[in-house]
């Protein structure tokens, strides 16, 4: 590659110093000393010639950003110019030390912001664009300065409004939902034109935009879609006709097109196909998104496949999520194809979207590709055991997971026990465990409260709505014991649990010094049995969730009460290592 080099002084241009045209180069050159620069394209290097003789000094740093102690030596050298004797000192009046120092430090910080903001638009490049602003800033804010006040006496500092970091998220989201038309648009995104604004993230959710306010909408995203980060337009057109809404978005989309986003949230507009497609120009533009949000869109198989054609890059994707949508089967072999596509994904949502077996099958494969997860969410599916199996051979290779949420999947004894041995076996750290409503019955409890016991950074665990009873709650009650001290949630509601099993989940959780709730309504536990958990928690009686849903008659309770009393005593000899102590 050739060489490439050049120097500059800034904000020496006719309209900044037009109060001084007697200056010579020379003399320009001597009071923005710090500011010419050399720029070398070959070692991707930067020179800052500090000019204080007739001999330049050099040293080198990184292009960008500048290390601490060319930040500090620029600090240094506006300091000495703004309360040295100078060209513009003599015109404008001189700081004292205090104040140039002062005024030095703010100047600095507030160039090298606006120039790093530059440099993270434009993440590959070399930063010399970010160089030149950063020395730009510098300059004009040290002549806007000067130019305040004629003595050092009435020097005024540098203005809040400039010194303070500037704003960074726009939002129109809070008040009551409500519809937008053009002249609310135009009061409302009004400080979006401000020029210079520091805004990386909007949202427009909870308010509806029609056409007009779509329209004044399009040429400020346009102009801002080169530093806009994060966009939210969840639930943006709520109310409108099916022909205006997506005549807003494509305008939305059409606006945003070839931005740099990182996020972008299109929750609650239902969406459809249609809809998906109205964003087609924007979602075939970004290429480095990182997190993706489609939540209650009304994303069919159809739509789903729209959002797999529609999004070619997702090799930064980290966060996808696609909560209750009418995905099904077909729709979820689509998305599995994005999933295949994201290596770097850490959190998946995939919950309430009317997925069966294989669909379930094919998300569990192409999870495989997905050695990054750290948040799991499938809840509320038809899965059933084929597709829970399938799953468990996924999450054995996992070494990141802390969440996972599995709760009503069908998943039954055969699914539940695949999963709880694969989380066994792999080193993630698993914090929240729920695996409710799944007809799991006491012969799955064996491998989950293997699973459990393993699992020393548990913070939440659930398993309500199965058929653990006494014998599955006791179990699980011994896997949560000393070693767990993470532990603050424990639900075992509905599990048709007696006295017994009560009692030794009570008596483990009760000596857990960090322990926040343990629920264990809606079961069967007997009237005695009821006064005894409260016994345990009678110093901490918020730690024990309400009873009310207790039924101490319930459908286990119609046989003989003997046979109540012959299962306790069965579970005595479990019992005897969870006995509490009611004086500790």
């Amino acid at each position: 590659m050739g060489s490439l080099s050049f120097s500059f002084s800034f904000s020496c241009e006719t309209e900044t110093l037009n109060h001084t045209p007697h200056l010579s180069a020379a003399e320009l050159s001597r009071f923005f000393s710090p500011f010419l620069i050399c720029l070398s394209d070959n070692n991707k290097q930067f020179v800052i010639e500090i000019m204080s003789d007739s001999r330049p000094h050099t040293f080198s740093i990184k292009l960008w950003p500048p290390s601490l102690p060319t930040r500090q030596s620029l600090i240094e050298r506006i300091t000495n110019n703004l309360s040295s004797k100078s060209i513009f000192t003599d015109k404008y009046g001189t700081l004292t030390v205090d104040q140039a120092v002062e005024n030095a430090k703010r100047i600095e910080d507030v160039a090298f912001s606006t120039a790093n903001q530059q440099f993270e638009r434009e993440p590959d490049g070399d930063g010399a664009s970010a160089v030149q602003l950063y020395a730009k800033q510098c300059s004009k804010l040290i002549l806007e300065l000067l130019k305040k006040g004629p003595v050092a006496t009435k020097r005024e500092t540098l203005s809040e409004k400039e010194s303070s970091p500037r704003e960074t998220v726009f939002d129109i989201s809070q008040g009551k939902r409500a519809f937008i038309e053009d002249k609310e648009a135009e009061e409302l995104l009004e400080p979006l034109k401000e020029s210079g604004n520091g805004y990386t993230k909007i949202c427009f959710s909870n308010r509806s935009f029609g056409f007009g306010a779509a329209r004044v909408a399009e040429p400020i995203l346009a102009s801002l879609k080169h530093q806009l980060k994060v966009v939210d337009l969840s639930d943006f057109v709520a109310g409108r006709p099916e022909a205006e809404a997506l005549e807003v978005m494509n305008i939305f989309s059409d606006a945003l097109q070839g931005s740099v986003l990182s996020s972008l949230n299109l929750s609650d507009n239902a969406l459809g196909e249609k809809g998906v497609r109205a964003f087609g120009t924007l979602l075939k533009s970004l290429s480095s998104l990182e997190e993706l949000y489609l939540m209650n869109d009304g994303i069919s198989k159809e739509a789903a496949q729209a959002v797999s054609e529609l999004i070619p890059s997702t090799e930064k994707l980290r966060f996808l999520h696609f909560h209750n949508n009418m995905t099904g089967d077909e729709g979820a072999v689509a998305i599995s194809e994005v999933v295949k596509r994201s290596p770097l994904l850490e959190s998946f949502r995939c919950s309430s979207t009317r997925v069966g077996s294989d669909g379930g099958i094919a998300l569990s494969e192409a999870l495989e590709c997905c050695a990054h997860m750290k948040k799991l969410d499938l809840r509320d599916n038809m899965f059933g055991t084929e597709a829970g199996v399938s799953l468990g051979k996924t999450l054995s290779s996992y070494k990141h997971l802390t969440e996972l949420y599995l709760s009503y999947l069908n998943l039954e004894d055969e699914g539940a026990i695949a999963i709880a041995d694969a989380l066994k076996e792999s080193a993630s750290p698993i914090e929240v465990l729920e695996m409710a409503g799944n007809d799991i019955t006491v012969e799955a409890v064996e491998a989950i409260a293997a699973c459990v016991a393993a699992k020393r950074d548990l913070n939440k665990l659930n398993l309500s709505e199965n058929e653990l009873k006494d014998e599955g709650c006791v179990k699980i009650a011994k896997s949560v014991g000393d070693d767990h001290s993470k532990l603050q949630y424990v639900d075992l509601s509905n599990n048709y649990i007696r006295r017994a099993g009560a009692v030794a989940l009570s008596g483990v959780v009760i000596k857990k010094e960090g322990f926040k709730l343990l629920n264990i309504d809606g079961n069967i536990i007997s009237e005695e049995g009821v006064e005894e958990v409260r016994e345990i928690f009678k110093k901490k009686p918020e730690l024990l969730g309400d009873l009310e849903e207790n039924d101490p008659d319930g459908e286990e309770g119609d046989d003989e009460e003997e046979e109540e009393d012959e299962e306790d005593d069965e579970l005595g000899s479990k019992l005897k290592n969870l006995e509490v102590n009611e004086d500790d």
